[in-house]
């Protein structure tokens, strides 16, 4: 077999989307897996309403997310005039023709059609026209250019990876729309004529597009051209079961971007859907392609889980090292903490370190933020405890704390306890918050080691004075 090529062909309308993610990553799952390449092009010829905004905001997305692709960027725009050539060369040999037929008019023949328990298909009404009664009604008529697929013989057969070979009878077919009233092509013919010219030889979509598949393989026969081999998987659906809609969970890459996500748990969330072959443990790319079988994926639809995939994000935060964590972390304590731009570098990285275990995003450092600064605010739950625990009970931790010579957390815990009559939770939490401002998080061992007997002692302190309302 010759070298896989694959691609990803989004329309630069808008931004990179859910649906748009699990297409460019089977595509470029199955080019890597083969040693392969996957290309990314932009299927630009809607000029209305293709900008340079969503080509570049498409491209920053796919290199945030690992999915790298070979040579330049294509653009389907580049390739309008072998598109007028195969439509010439199609209408040449009877495969398409003009069509004067008015909207009105389809929608009665197909009313008609319906009402006789009929298929709503185009009646071929302008099909047996011959070529110079078309040229002349062109020229005073508005028309589109369909390709003649319909007839009542014949056979078109789809090579599908997944789903073996799918056939359509040429019966059953309608006879498209390749060209509009405006001279603009349809996504067909562009689609499929950029596949040839780019050597596609495996294209994986959804199984919306087996239609489509159906009409490409017709012409590109007719264009002596080999299509390529499909894999049409099912469709990616929102937790209600419809189709993925902003309404029903679908968000753009950008929007978790923000969102604090790590790309590698969108891949992972993504990777497992309808193929049952990825195991639990496979935690990096190269884990994933190991174990990619495209000729698995499901048929079938799948549903999409917000909640896996930050279930994944959680999982893979806690494996990232402290080098890692501190830039994600950094922009919630810059935001909640003046002067937090004088923290020194390896503070930050300590506190990287001591918190990560204990966030789902990065953005729940805003918990932790005490354990940087005596007086960062704190929650609701924790200010109620410290100011329960009373003005004494820190007095008397503070001078509990002052007065150890071997500052370590249990000594401390055991003297406070002499000292209050505390135990348990009643002894337990005030400190806690006192010292880290949450009633959750770090071992209490680990945070006093990382406070050391200044900190420590300017929170106690602090505490003190908020429960005495100073």
């Amino acid at each position: 077999m010759s070298q896989v090529v694959t691609r990803f062909a989004p329309s630069p309308t808008g931004l990179l989307h859910l649906g748009n993610v699990r297409t460019a990553l089977l595509n470029w799952l199955y080019a890597r897996k083969h040693g392969g390449r996957f290309l990314l092009r932009f299927e630009d010829t809607d000029q209305d309403r293709s900008q340079q905004q969503f080509i570049e905001a498409i491209e920053t997305d796919l290199k945030w997310l690992g999915l790298d692709w070979d040579g330049a960027a294509l653009f389907q725009s580049k390739h309008a005039e072998s598109h007028t050539q195969a439509l010439e060369k199609l209408a040449e040999n009877g495969y398409a023709y003009r069509c004067f037929c008015s909207e009105t008019q389809i929608s009665l023949d197909r009313k008609l059609a319906t009402s006789r328990g009929l298929p709503p298909r185009y009646v071929g009404r302008c099909r047996h026209l011959s070529r110079d009664e078309s040229v002349l009604k062109a020229e005073s008529e508005s028309f589109v250019w369909r390709l003649s697929a319909h007839n009542d013989e014949g056979e078109v057969v789809v090579v599908d990876a997944l789903r073996g070979d799918v056939t359509f009878a040429l019966r059953d077919l309608d006879d498209p729309v390749v060209v509009r009233s405006d001279g603009t092509f349809t996504f067909l013919l562009p689609n499929a004529v950029d596949d040839a010219i780019d050597g596609i030889t495996h294209a994986l979509r959804g199984d919306d597009h087996l239609s489509n598949s159906a009409y490409q393989v017709w012409l590109l026969q007719r264009l002596d051209h080999q299509p390529p081999v499909y894999l049409h998987h099912g469709l990616l659906l929102g937790q209600d079961g419809a189709k993925l809609s902003k309404r029903t969970g679908s968000h753009s890459v950008a929007e978790l971007r923000e969102a604090g996500l790590l790309p590698s748990a969108l891949i992972e969330a993504m990777s497992r859907l309808g193929h049952p072959n990825m195991p639990e443990e496979a935690h990096c790319i190269e884990q994933l392609l190991s174990h990619f079988v495209a000729e698995s994926v499901s048929t079938s639809s799948v549903r999409w889980s917000d909640d896996e995939m930050w279930r994944w994000h959680t999982r893979l935060l806690h494996e990232v090292d402290s080098a890692t964590l501190v830039p994600m972390i950094q922009p919630y304590v810059m935001e909640a903490i003046e002067h937090a731009d004088q923290i020194e570098s390896e503070q930050f990285t300590a506190f990287a370190a001591l918190v990560g275990q204990n966030i789902e995003r990065a953005g729940d450092v805003k918990h932790f933020l005490h354990l940087l600064h005596a007086y960062a605010p704190m929650d609701a739950d924790a200010l109620e405890i410290l100011q329960s625990a009373g003005e004494d009970f820190y007095q008397q931790a503070l001078d509990a704390w002052l007065a150890l010579e071997e500052r370590d957390w249990k000594s401390w815990m055991g003297d406070v306890k002499a000292k209050t009559g505390c135990k348990g939770k009643a002894l337990f939490m005030p400190l806690r918050v006192a010292l880290s401002g949450a009633t959750h998080g770090p071992d209490m061992s680990s945070i006093v080691s990382f406070l050391g007997r200044d900190g420590i002692t300017d929170r106690i302190e602090s505490a003190r004075k908020l429960a005495a309302g100073i």
